[in-house]
């Protein structure tokens, strides 16, 4: 076996760049979403442990919706790019393109086993550039292929070296070999066929047996006239070993998968579920077309699902005949590489063992996989092509009537298809791309038409998106996930009638409950969202809430462990108002997975429903625990913990505002709490720039605006408090409060009681019972001296609130100012403050609904988070009683209560 060198390593490498490069530059499309973008397994806080429990996609491989396909250090790799760029495609793309130029020079390291260098070299160029490979290499998913491709390889390389001398056995190669299948299999369930491979090398190529000496050999035996040979029973025992532990390999996996298969159905392998003949004939037809796309890959296509390839329901479809065709073809090369000996047989036999053993597991021959065609399961497969054509070419070669012909003939086909894969890698730049591009190649593929209005909607295009989900549901009027889409993307269009009425449809199409046969096994488990689509829309109407509960227990009865129902069930039994019940569901959430945070943190929700603070705040807690950047954990336990009044929570309070707005910087509720905090904590320049800051993200800030200007009051700035003022009432001019607090200072600061009286005036107009604005509006009356107004207003603010003593005490001031002749100073009362707790809400969190029939999203609901300051209650300004004996008398008293109240709005406001 000759050794590679630098300058072929350098050649290669630089073509595979030269291909790829703009790979680089393209996104998370197709399968990367599932398996990277929605995939918790990549981030750091998932226990390792959780990589080797979940399957390729995260999810437990105990639930009966897992893939099962168990690809633990293919996820281990996706970790390490997520710890050094987190969700940055380009880091992703770079390692995969990485692994095709190493897999690429292990391959020519394997041909040189089978061909001369020359050939080996146009073997492992036809591989780097072969355009087949780009969603193998483009797509990110696509790394399970090239991980195990690399100890595929190597475990066969290794096997090549088991042979010793004297033909003795070399343990520590084979030892090796057996390490390195169990390593290619972690990465792809396909890297385990590399054992046949190994086992016909070893009798053909090693030991140089054909298959007439075979059958001789065995002849002889068993007719009782000749012993195996020594070399044979070294065969036998090598092969034994091999044989013992890929059995072994295979029944771990078993166990692993729990001796399930993964539930596919019609839509995704349309001839799986077909009868006989169909089936067979279109699965055998199904083999010439992956050969075809080896041979011509000018029309690539992301997605072979659906109605992409026509099922074959007759022996005249003229289709047979290509399958026909490709098993004579195939039936000839195999002949020829076992009847005779010779160099040129060898190649032949390892090149069709290259492509068809690996391919085994992705043909449907033996047991049905989730999809009709797909190109990088051929990665593979492809290096058995690239040496049958290298050879094939060193044949014509040998021919000079050929040989400038098939040189020109070389380096055309590796320069188109070198254009061909820098081409097709632009497809790959986003998902809209991508789909367009398969649409161009295959146009009766439903869900090619659903993904491209995925993409539109994913930009907010929800009219076009809507123009490709009906045509999805033309092209295959049977697809539950197409309605589902037309109902969701009219119900973003404000169209519930249309969207209720697709949705209804969807569901029209489920299957129906038959007695003794398990539903789960019949349906796709992202059909069932159909159930949680249709219950969110109509729950809108509060009428109809029953009816959506019914639809979510409809959809836990047909899937006892669809954890998106019990969690959809629980929120809508919060707005039903009964939390007990919403508690039961989320508690069953949590028997199914303890480890999402979402789950916990909707379970404090339902605690504070209950009036349970402290259990909602552990349930936070463990939320927080789980996920410590959880934001909507930070926010609402902070509020918790704010409207405790416990003085010790405040620090680890303001510490998860600070959090949260280190992961919200544009979220102004976040500032203005803090500004809260501060409030509290008698930290008045603090709390001034967290207000102005919130107040910057959002001008109209109610909350914000009001309590700056209130702090403004409270710290004798109320010139300053007087155009935050304006601008809030220019926003609410409803604000009752804020023109409260606006009269105070145009009356007693500026002695504007003109501009007083307008707000106390307005007030009463949107409120006539409220006894502040009525209280300070007789002030008005009695700094404009109209004593008989202002008696008459004290009247009727008394009947307003008879138990009010300082009503009754002011009263008697007036009444006294009246009858009174000798009076010098008139005695003031100043008018109320504002009442100091504001009452505003900050928005609530909106429930997001389930967008994607692939991808339910969780459902969570927040707190309605209340601006926390508890500031004094109406508090007015003592008057002392008139004495027309003593006008010193009557002043000191003045100041006395002027003192005592102000004592008492310190106590009330730092209540």
């Amino acid at each position: 076996m000759a050794d590679i060198n630098l300058k072929e390593v350098t050649l290669l490498v630089g073509v595979v760049t030269a291909c790829y490069w703009n790979s680089l530059f393209c996104g998370f499309v197709f399968d990367d979403v599932s398996a990277i973008l929605d995939n918790k397994d990549l981030h750091p806080s998932t226990p390792l442990k959780t990589l080797f429990q979940n399957d390729f996609w995260g999810t437990p491989m105990s639930e009966e919706r897992s893939h099962k396909s168990y690809r633990p250090l293919t996820v281990l790799t996706f970790r390490l790019n997520y710890l050094f760029s987190e969700l940055k495609p380009m880091s992703y793309h770079l390692l995969n393109m990485i692994f095709h130029a190493v897999v690429s020079v292990i391959f020519l390291k394997v041909c040189k086993l089978f061909l001369d260098n020359r050939s080996s070299m146009i073997a492992a160029l036809l591989f780097a550039v072969h355009p087949i490979h780009t969603e193998a290499v483009t797509g990110v998913v696509g790394r399970a292929e090239l991980l195990s491709s690399i100890f595929f390889l190597a475990a066969f390389l290794s096997y090549t070296k088991s042979k010793g001398p004297d033909n003795t056995i070399a343990w520590t190669p084979i030892a090796l070999t057996v390490f390195l299948v169990a390593v290619a299999t972690l990465c792809k369930e396909q890297g385990i066929t590399v054992v046949g491979i190994c086992c016909v090398y070893e009798v053909f190529i090693a030991q140089g047996y054909t298959l007439p000496l075979l059958c001789s050999t065995a002849g002889q035996f068993l007719r009782g006239k000749g012993s195996i040979p020594f070399s044979m029973l070294q065969t036998l025992i090598k092969l034994i070993v091999l044989m013992f532990s890929t059995l072994l390999l295979v029944v771990i996996r078993v166990q692993v998968i729990q001796s399930q298969l993964p539930v596919f159905t019609r839509f995704d392998n349309p001839a799986a579920v077909s009868p006989t003949p169909t089936r067979q004939l279109t699965f055998n037809y199904l083999l010439p077309v992956n050969a075809w796309l080896l041979l011509n890959p000018s029309e690539l296509c992301c997605d072979w699902t659906m109605g992409t390839i026509p099922l074959i329901e007759s022996f005249l479809d003229i289709r047979n005949l290509a399958t026909f065709a490709f098993f004579c073809f195939l039936g000839a090369l195999g002949i020829f590489s076992l009847r005779y000996p010779g160099d040129s047989s060898k190649t032949v036999l390892m090149a069709l063992c290259l492509m068809a053993l690996p391919f085994i597991p992705a043909s449907n021959l033996f047991f049905p996989v989730g999809f009709v065609v797909a190109e990088r399961v051929l990665y593979v497969p492809s290096m058995g092509f690239c040496i049958l054509v290298a050879h094939g070419w060193q044949k014509i070669l040998n021919k000079s009537v050929f040989k400038k012909l098939s040189w020109v003939c070389l380096s055309m086909v590796l320069l188109t298809h070198a254009l061909k894969t820098l081409h097709r890698n632009w497809d790959w730049e986003s998902e809209y791309t991508l789909f367009m591009s398969a649409l161009k190649v295959n146009k009766n593929n439903a869900k090619l038409w659903n993904n491209v209005g995925h993409a539109l909607e994913n930009e907010k295009n929800f009219e076009r998106a809507l123009k490709y989900f009906l045509q999805a549901t033309h092209v295959q009027p049977d697809d539950i996930g197409a309605h589902m889409n037309v109902g969701r993307t009219y119900k973003n269009l404000n169209r519930t009638r249309e969207a209720e009425e697709s949705y209804m449809m969807a569901k029209s199409l489920m299957p129906q409950i038959i007695p003794g046969k398990k539903y789960a096994a019949r349906i796709a488990p992202n059909h069932l969202n159909v159930y949680i689509n249709l219950a969110n829309l109509i729950r809108a109407n509060e009428s109809r809430l029953e009816e959506a509960d019914q639809l979510y227990r409809q959809a836990i009865s047909m899937r006892p462990d669809f954890k998106q129902a019990y969690i959809s069930r629980g929120e809508l039994l919060l707005k039903m108002n009964k939390p007990l019940k919403a508690k039961e569901a989320y508690l069953k959430a949590l028997e199914l997975d303890r480890n999402n945070a979402d789950l916990w943190y909707n379970l404090a929700i339902v605690y504070i429903e209950l009036k349970e603070p402290n259990e909602a705040l552990r349930n936070f807690n463990h939320a927080l625990e789980l996920n410590p950047k959880h934001k909507l954990a930070l926010f609402n336990s902070a509020i918790l913990m704010q409207e405790s009044g416990e003085v010790k929570l405040r620090p680890e309070a303001r510490k998860r505002l600070l959090n949260y707005v280190n992961e919200e910087p544009q979220d102004a509720n976040g500032y203005f709490n803090l500004g809260m905090l501060a409030m509290d904590d008698k930290k008045d320049t603090e709390a001034e720039i967290w207000m102005k800051k919130a107040i910057k993200l959002q001008a109209d800030f109610r909350s914000a605006l009001f309590n700056l200007a209130l702090l403004y009051s409270q710290t004798a700035k109320e010139l300053k408090a007087l155009p935050i003022l304006e601008e809030l009432l220019r926003y609410y001019p409803d604000h009752i409060k804020g023109l409260i607090l606006k009269g105070d200072i145009l009356m007693n600061q500026k002695k504007d009681i003109l501009g007083a009286k307008k707000c106390f005036e307005k007030i009463l107009e949107m409120d006539p019972s409220n006894v502040q604005g009525k209280h300070n509006l007789c002030v008005v009356y009695f700094e404009e001296k109209d004593l008989l107004k202002a008696e008459k207003c004290l009247v009727e603010t008394l009947a307003l609130a008879p138990h009010e003593e300082y009503i009754q005490r002011h009263l008697s001031i007036v009444r006294d100012k009246i009858s009174s002749s000798g009076f010098v100073e008139q005695p003031v009362f100043p008018a109320d403050k504002t009442s100091g707790e504001e009452g505003d809400k900050l928005p609530a969190e909106n429930i997001k609904e389930i967008r994607s029939e692939s991808r339910p999203t969780q459902i969570m609901k927040t707190i309605e988070s209340k601006s926390k300051k508890q500031l004094a209650k109406n508090a007015d300004k003592e008057t002392p009683q008139k004495t027309t004996k003593d006008i010193k008398e009557i002043e000191k008293k003045r100041v006395a209560a002027l003192k005592r109240l102000e004592e008492i709005e310190r106590i009330l406001n730092g209540e």
